[in-house]
Protein backbone atom coordinates (compact mmCIF):
# COMPACT_ATOMS: atom_id res chain seq x y z
CA UNK A 1 0.00 0.00 0.00
CA UNK A 2 1.05 3.54 -1.42
CA UNK A 3 0.29 6.27 0.54
CA UNK A 4 1.87 10.17 1.04
CA UNK A 5 3.01 10.63 5.00
CA UNK A 6 5.24 12.71 7.02
CA UNK A 7 8.47 10.60 7.87
CA UNK A 8 8.16 10.17 11.32
CA UNK A 9 4.55 8.53 11.26
CA UNK A 10 5.97 6.53 8.62
CA UNK A 11 8.37 4.99 10.65
CA UNK A 12 5.97 4.69 13.72
CA UNK A 13 3.48 2.49 11.38
CA UNK A 14 6.88 0.52 10.15
CA UNK A 15 7.91 -0.29 13.50
CA UNK A 16 4.05 -1.43 14.62
CA UNK A 17 4.22 -3.84 11.49
CA UNK A 18 7.47 -5.24 12.83
CA UNK A 19 4.86 -6.34 16.01
CA UNK A 20 7.16 -4.96 18.86
CA UNK A 21 5.99 -6.23 22.72
CA UNK A 22 7.29 -3.40 24.12
CA UNK A 23 7.53 0.39 23.48
CA UNK A 24 9.30 2.97 25.69
CA UNK A 25 10.20 6.61 25.34
CA UNK A 26 10.64 9.84 26.24
CA UNK A 27 9.78 13.16 23.74
CA UNK A 28 12.06 15.24 22.15
CA UNK A 29 12.66 17.04 19.38
CA UNK A 30 12.59 15.97 16.49
CA UNK A 31 11.88 12.40 16.84
CA UNK A 32 8.53 13.03 19.13
CA UNK A 33 6.05 11.94 16.68
CA UNK A 34 7.46 8.45 16.05
CA UNK A 35 6.39 7.40 19.59
CA UNK A 36 3.12 9.53 19.74
CA UNK A 37 2.32 7.89 16.73
CA UNK A 38 2.81 4.69 18.44
CA UNK A 39 0.61 5.52 21.46
CA UNK A 40 -1.72 5.92 19.36
CA UNK A 41 -1.56 2.99 17.40
CA UNK A 42 -1.13 0.86 20.46
CA UNK A 43 -4.53 3.17 22.58
CA UNK A 44 -6.66 2.04 18.88
CA UNK A 45 -5.80 -1.44 19.87
CA UNK A 46 -4.26 -2.03 16.18
CA UNK A 47 -1.15 -3.28 18.16
CA UNK A 48 -0.87 -5.66 20.80
CA UNK A 49 1.88 -3.64 22.73
CA UNK A 50 2.99 -2.71 25.82
CA UNK A 51 3.41 1.14 25.43
CA UNK A 52 5.32 2.96 29.11
CA UNK A 53 5.70 6.41 29.84
CA UNK A 54 9.04 7.25 31.56
CA UNK A 55 10.42 10.39 33.13
CA UNK A 56 13.66 10.23 30.75
CA UNK A 57 15.55 9.08 27.96
CA UNK A 58 17.77 7.26 30.53
CA UNK A 59 14.51 5.63 32.05
CA UNK A 60 13.53 4.68 28.29
CA UNK A 61 16.79 3.01 27.64
CA UNK A 62 16.57 1.16 30.55
CA UNK A 63 13.42 -0.05 30.49
CA UNK A 64 13.63 -1.36 26.73
CA UNK A 65 16.79 -3.35 27.77
CA UNK A 66 15.14 -5.04 30.66
CA UNK A 67 12.25 -5.76 28.36
CA UNK A 68 14.61 -6.95 25.91
CA UNK A 69 16.11 -9.56 28.67
CA UNK A 70 12.84 -10.38 29.85
CA UNK A 71 12.29 -11.90 26.13
CA UNK A 72 10.41 -9.26 24.35
CA UNK A 73 10.78 -8.00 20.80
CA UNK A 74 11.52 -3.86 22.21
CA UNK A 75 12.03 -0.68 20.68
CA UNK A 76 12.77 3.23 21.74
CA UNK A 77 13.65 6.30 19.84
CA UNK A 78 15.71 9.54 20.87
CA UNK A 79 17.41 12.79 20.10
CA UNK A 80 20.11 14.52 20.05
CA UNK A 81 20.98 14.87 23.90
CA UNK A 82 18.35 12.23 24.58
CA UNK A 83 20.49 9.94 22.88
CA UNK A 84 23.40 11.03 25.19
CA UNK A 85 21.73 10.67 28.50
CA UNK A 86 20.93 6.79 26.96
CA UNK A 87 24.70 5.96 26.38
CA UNK A 88 25.43 4.28 29.28
CA UNK A 89 22.67 2.11 29.04
CA UNK A 90 23.51 1.31 25.05
CA UNK A 91 27.05 0.11 26.23
CA UNK A 92 25.19 -2.20 28.81
CA UNK A 93 22.28 -2.96 26.52
CA UNK A 94 25.65 -3.92 23.69
CA UNK A 95 26.65 -6.06 26.14
CA UNK A 96 24.51 -7.87 27.45
CA UNK A 97 23.61 -8.94 23.48
CA UNK A 98 20.19 -7.42 23.82
CA UNK A 99 18.68 -6.36 19.89
CA UNK A 100 16.93 -3.26 21.04
CA UNK A 101 16.07 -1.43 17.76
CA UNK A 102 16.38 2.20 18.34
CA UNK A 103 15.48 5.37 15.88
CA UNK A 104 17.37 8.21 16.44
CA UNK A 105 16.14 11.45 14.86
CA UNK A 106 19.72 13.14 14.17
CA UNK A 107 20.15 16.11 15.70
CA UNK A 108 22.88 18.65 17.07
CA UNK A 109 24.52 18.87 20.17
CA UNK A 110 24.03 21.45 22.35
CA UNK A 111 25.46 24.10 23.62
CA UNK A 112 24.82 26.27 21.59
CA UNK A 113 21.14 24.97 21.58
CA UNK A 114 19.66 23.81 18.12
CA UNK A 115 17.15 21.45 16.91
CA UNK A 116 18.28 21.30 14.30
CA UNK A 117 19.91 18.17 12.48
CA UNK A 118 23.46 16.83 12.29
CA UNK A 119 25.22 13.54 12.98
CA UNK A 120 26.83 14.60 15.96
CA UNK A 121 24.45 12.47 18.45
CA UNK A 122 25.03 9.44 16.92
CA UNK A 123 28.50 9.77 15.84
CA UNK A 124 29.07 10.16 19.81
CA UNK A 125 28.05 6.86 20.37
CA UNK A 126 29.30 4.90 18.06
CA UNK A 127 31.79 3.02 19.74
CA UNK A 128 28.96 1.23 21.78
CA UNK A 129 28.84 -1.63 20.36
CA UNK A 130 25.40 -1.08 18.11
CA UNK A 131 24.75 -1.53 14.45
CA UNK A 132 24.30 1.97 13.00
CA UNK A 133 22.06 2.21 9.72
CA UNK A 134 21.68 5.65 7.85
CA UNK A 135 18.75 6.59 5.84
CA UNK A 136 19.07 8.66 2.56
CA UNK A 137 15.34 9.01 2.47
CA UNK A 138 12.09 7.76 4.51
CA UNK A 139 10.92 5.02 1.54
CA UNK A 140 15.35 4.11 2.82
CA UNK A 141 14.54 4.51 6.90
CA UNK A 142 11.32 2.35 6.35
CA UNK A 143 12.66 -0.27 5.14
CA UNK A 144 15.72 -0.41 7.16
CA UNK A 145 13.54 -1.17 10.44
CA UNK A 146 11.91 -4.19 9.13
CA UNK A 147 15.53 -5.46 8.36
CA UNK A 148 17.06 -3.93 11.70
CA UNK A 149 14.55 -6.14 13.58
CA UNK A 150 15.43 -9.00 11.14
CA UNK A 151 19.74 -8.53 11.91
CA UNK A 152 19.43 -7.16 15.68
CA UNK A 153 17.32 -10.56 16.17
CA UNK A 154 19.83 -13.11 14.72
CA UNK A 155 20.98 -16.17 16.20
CA UNK A 156 24.61 -14.89 15.24
CA UNK A 157 24.19 -11.13 16.19
CA UNK A 158 22.31 -10.69 18.99
CA UNK A 159 22.82 -6.58 19.59
CA UNK A 160 20.95 -3.55 18.97
CA UNK A 161 20.52 -1.88 15.86
CA UNK A 162 20.48 1.65 15.86
CA UNK A 163 18.45 3.56 12.46
CA UNK A 164 19.54 7.04 11.86
CA UNK A 165 17.23 9.47 10.10
CA UNK A 166 17.90 12.98 9.44
CA UNK A 167 15.99 15.72 11.64
CA UNK A 168 13.38 17.56 9.90
CA UNK A 169 15.08 17.14 7.03
CA UNK A 170 13.63 13.59 7.14
CA UNK A 171 11.58 13.43 9.88
CA UNK A 172 9.25 15.88 8.71
CA UNK A 173 9.16 15.69 5.20
CA UNK A 174 5.63 14.08 3.66
CA UNK A 175 6.84 11.44 1.04
CA UNK A 176 4.89 8.56 -0.81
CA UNK A 177 6.20 5.48 1.01
CA UNK A 178 5.78 1.76 0.17
CA UNK A 179 4.16 -0.42 3.10
CA UNK A 180 4.21 -3.42 3.00
CA UNK A 181 1.48 -5.86 4.10
CA UNK A 182 1.12 -7.15 7.91
CA UNK A 183 1.33 -10.79 6.17
CA UNK A 184 4.57 -10.40 4.45
CA UNK A 185 6.01 -8.45 7.58
CA UNK A 186 4.94 -11.34 9.17
CA UNK A 187 6.42 -13.66 6.82
CA UNK A 188 9.62 -12.27 6.69
CA UNK A 189 9.87 -10.91 10.50
CA UNK A 190 8.40 -13.78 12.47
CA UNK A 191 7.82 -13.57 16.25
CA UNK A 192 11.00 -13.30 17.61
CA UNK A 193 11.87 -16.41 19.78
CA UNK A 194 14.81 -15.40 22.29
CA UNK A 195 18.10 -17.30 22.62
CA UNK A 196 18.04 -16.53 26.46
CA UNK A 197 15.84 -14.78 28.33
CA UNK A 198 14.75 -14.41 32.39
CA UNK A 199 12.19 -16.00 33.87
CA UNK A 200 11.18 -16.89 37.16
CA UNK A 201 10.93 -21.05 35.86
CA UNK A 202 14.68 -21.07 34.73
CA UNK A 203 16.52 -17.66 36.25
CA UNK A 204 19.15 -16.26 34.96
CA UNK A 205 21.50 -12.95 35.23
CA UNK A 206 22.75 -10.48 32.67
CA UNK A 207 25.32 -7.84 33.02
CA UNK A 208 27.51 -9.95 35.88
CA UNK A 209 30.57 -8.45 37.35
CA UNK A 210 33.59 -9.11 34.70
CA UNK A 211 36.98 -8.59 36.48
CA UNK A 212 40.02 -8.49 35.17
CA UNK A 213 40.16 -11.82 34.64
CA UNK A 214 36.82 -12.13 31.99
CA UNK A 215 36.38 -8.23 30.62
CA UNK A 216 39.17 -8.31 28.26
CA UNK A 217 37.39 -11.98 26.08
CA UNK A 218 33.89 -10.37 26.28
CA UNK A 219 34.75 -7.12 24.54
CA UNK A 220 36.86 -9.56 21.97
CA UNK A 221 33.77 -11.90 21.72
CA UNK A 222 31.98 -8.74 20.61
CA UNK A 223 34.70 -7.75 18.43
CA UNK A 224 34.62 -11.19 16.50
CA UNK A 225 30.61 -10.91 16.23
CA UNK A 226 31.35 -7.59 14.13
CA UNK A 227 33.75 -9.01 12.39
CA UNK A 228 30.96 -11.57 11.17
CA UNK A 229 27.81 -9.39 10.96
CA UNK A 230 28.12 -8.43 7.24
CA UNK A 231 26.72 -11.35 5.42
CA UNK A 232 23.38 -11.65 7.90
CA UNK A 233 22.90 -7.31 7.04
CA UNK A 234 23.39 -8.16 3.35
CA UNK A 235 21.17 -11.64 3.33
CA UNK A 236 18.36 -9.68 5.17
CA UNK A 237 18.20 -7.38 2.04
CA UNK A 238 18.38 -9.99 -0.06
CA UNK A 239 15.56 -11.53 1.73
CA UNK A 240 14.02 -8.24 1.76
CA UNK A 241 14.06 -7.97 -2.13
CA UNK A 242 12.88 -11.46 -2.49
CA UNK A 243 9.73 -10.40 -0.29
CA UNK A 244 8.96 -6.92 -1.21
CA UNK A 245 10.78 -6.55 -4.61
CA UNK A 246 13.00 -3.77 -4.20
CA UNK A 247 16.85 -3.94 -2.55
CA UNK A 248 16.87 -1.34 -0.14
CA UNK A 249 20.37 -2.67 1.81
CA UNK A 250 23.88 -3.69 1.67
CA UNK A 251 26.84 -1.97 2.88
CA UNK A 252 27.35 0.64 0.73
CA UNK A 253 25.88 1.85 -2.60
CA UNK A 254 27.51 3.52 -5.40
CA UNK A 255 26.50 6.43 -7.92
CA UNK A 256 27.77 7.01 -10.98
CA UNK A 257 31.57 5.72 -9.80
CA UNK A 258 31.87 3.27 -12.73
CA UNK A 259 34.33 5.39 -14.75
CA UNK A 260 34.89 8.41 -11.83
CA UNK A 261 38.31 9.67 -11.13
CA UNK A 262 36.82 11.75 -8.05
CA UNK A 263 34.61 10.35 -5.05
CA UNK A 264 32.03 12.10 -2.73
CA UNK A 265 31.21 10.09 0.37
CA UNK A 266 28.86 10.92 2.73
CA UNK A 267 26.20 9.12 4.70
CA UNK A 268 22.00 9.94 5.06
CA UNK A 269 19.86 12.20 3.61
CA UNK A 270 23.03 14.60 2.09
CA UNK A 271 23.88 12.35 -0.28
CA UNK A 272 20.76 13.24 -1.88
CA UNK A 273 22.44 16.28 -2.00
CA UNK A 274 25.72 14.80 -3.30
CA UNK A 275 23.47 12.80 -6.51
CA UNK A 276 22.02 16.06 -7.18
CA UNK A 277 25.30 18.06 -7.56
CA UNK A 278 27.25 14.72 -9.63
CA UNK A 279 24.73 14.65 -12.11
CA UNK A 280 25.18 18.84 -12.88
CA UNK A 281 28.58 18.19 -13.06
CA UNK A 282 28.55 15.13 -15.34
CA UNK A 283 26.65 17.21 -17.43
CA UNK A 284 30.04 19.22 -17.53
CA UNK A 285 32.39 16.46 -18.29
CA UNK A 286 33.60 16.09 -14.71
CA UNK A 287 34.31 12.33 -14.03
CA UNK A 288 32.81 12.09 -10.40
CA UNK A 289 30.67 9.81 -8.41
CA UNK A 290 28.96 9.52 -4.97
CA UNK A 291 29.82 6.60 -2.52
CA UNK A 292 27.02 6.11 0.25
CA UNK A 293 27.67 4.84 3.45
CA UNK A 294 24.56 2.86 4.86
CA UNK A 295 26.51 1.05 7.89
CA UNK A 296 28.84 2.94 9.59
CA UNK A 297 28.93 -0.21 12.41
CA UNK A 298 30.23 -2.84 11.42
CA UNK A 299 32.39 -0.47 9.19
CA UNK A 300 32.34 -1.46 5.77
CA UNK A 301 36.53 -1.10 5.48
CA UNK A 302 36.31 -3.89 2.73
CA UNK A 303 33.66 -2.30 0.47
CA UNK A 304 34.80 1.04 0.73
CA UNK A 305 38.38 -0.42 -0.26
CA UNK A 306 37.42 -1.89 -3.22
CA UNK A 307 34.82 0.93 -4.58
CA UNK A 308 37.35 3.47 -4.13
CA UNK A 309 40.55 1.27 -5.28
CA UNK A 310 40.55 3.32 -9.10
CA UNK A 311 39.86 6.79 -8.21
CA UNK A 312 42.22 9.54 -7.94
CA UNK A 313 39.90 12.09 -5.53
CA UNK A 314 38.21 11.31 -2.38
CA UNK A 315 35.95 13.81 -0.96
CA UNK A 316 34.67 12.77 2.75
CA UNK A 317 31.41 15.26 3.77
CA UNK A 318 30.58 14.75 6.83
CA UNK A 319 27.78 16.64 9.53
CA UNK A 320 29.79 16.03 12.70
CA UNK A 321 33.48 17.02 13.99
CA UNK A 322 35.79 16.11 16.59
CA UNK A 323 36.95 18.91 18.10
CA UNK A 324 40.63 19.06 18.31
CA UNK A 325 40.97 15.66 16.04
CA UNK A 326 40.78 15.30 12.46
CA UNK A 327 37.20 14.74 10.10
CA UNK A 328 35.40 11.54 12.32
CA UNK A 329 34.36 9.68 9.01
CA UNK A 330 37.45 10.53 6.90
CA UNK A 331 40.08 9.17 9.29
CA UNK A 332 38.22 5.84 8.95
CA UNK A 333 38.02 6.34 5.29
CA UNK A 334 41.77 6.38 5.21
CA UNK A 335 42.02 3.50 7.77
CA UNK A 336 39.92 1.91 4.93
CA UNK A 337 42.19 2.61 1.72
CA UNK A 338 45.77 3.42 3.11
CA UNK A 339 46.16 -0.35 1.66
CA UNK A 340 45.30 0.22 -1.81
CA UNK A 341 48.25 0.13 -4.19
CA UNK A 342 46.21 3.15 -5.88
CA UNK A 343 46.04 5.90 -2.94
CA UNK A 344 44.13 8.18 -3.84
CA UNK A 345 44.10 11.61 -2.33
CA UNK A 346 41.43 12.53 0.67
CA UNK A 347 39.84 15.58 1.32
CA UNK A 348 37.68 16.35 4.16
CA UNK A 349 35.05 19.04 4.61
CA UNK A 350 32.66 19.53 7.48
CA UNK A 351 29.26 21.26 6.33
CA UNK A 352 25.56 21.90 7.55
CA UNK A 353 26.28 21.13 11.12
CA UNK A 354 22.93 22.68 13.42
CA UNK A 355 20.92 21.87 10.08
CA UNK A 356 22.78 24.92 7.72
CA UNK A 357 21.53 24.58 5.02
CA UNK A 358 23.72 22.46 2.07
CA UNK A 359 23.40 24.16 -1.07
CA UNK A 360 24.42 22.92 -4.61
CA UNK A 361 27.13 25.62 -4.50
CA UNK A 362 28.76 24.61 -1.16
CA UNK A 363 29.11 21.20 -2.72
CA UNK A 364 30.84 22.76 -5.98
CA UNK A 365 33.06 24.73 -4.46
CA UNK A 366 34.32 21.80 -2.22
CA UNK A 367 35.17 19.68 -5.24
CA UNK A 368 36.69 23.00 -6.79
CA UNK A 369 38.84 23.30 -3.42
CA UNK A 370 39.51 19.11 -3.44
CA UNK A 371 41.11 19.63 -7.06
CA UNK A 372 43.53 21.99 -6.64
CA UNK A 373 45.00 20.13 -3.46
CA UNK A 374 44.26 17.95 -0.57
CA UNK A 375 42.14 19.55 2.16
CA UNK A 376 42.61 18.78 5.29
CA UNK A 377 39.30 19.27 7.61
CA UNK A 378 37.66 22.28 6.14
CA UNK A 379 34.28 23.96 7.13
CA UNK A 380 32.16 24.70 3.95
CA UNK A 381 29.08 27.55 4.40
CA UNK A 382 30.90 29.23 7.42
CA UNK A 383 29.19 32.97 7.51
CA UNK A 384 32.56 34.83 7.73
CA UNK A 385 31.35 37.90 8.97
CA UNK A 386 30.00 36.46 11.94
CA UNK A 387 32.91 34.41 12.20
CA UNK A 388 34.61 37.82 12.18
CA UNK A 389 32.44 38.91 14.70
CA UNK A 390 32.94 36.37 17.26
CA UNK A 391 36.83 36.28 17.32
CA UNK A 392 36.50 39.55 18.07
Amino acid sequence: MKKVTEGLKAVAESVALCRPDVISAYPITPQTHIVEELAQIVADGKLKCEFINVESEFSAASTVLGASAAGARAYTATSSQGLLLMMEVLYNMAGMRLPVVITDANRAVSAPINIWSDWQDAITVRDAGLIMMYAEDNQDCCDMHYQAFKIAEDPDVQLPVMVNMDGFILTHAFDPIDFPSQADVDKYLPKYKPLDFLSANNPRSFGLMGGPDRYLETRYAMAETFKSITPVILKAADDFKKMFGRYSGGMIEEYRMEDAETVLVSMGSTISDLKEAVDTMREKGKKIGVLKIRILRPYPAAEIKKALGKCKRVICVEKAISLGGPGILAAELKSAIYANANKPEVSNFIIGLGGRDVKQEHIFELVEKAEKGVCETEFIGLDKKLVEEMDK
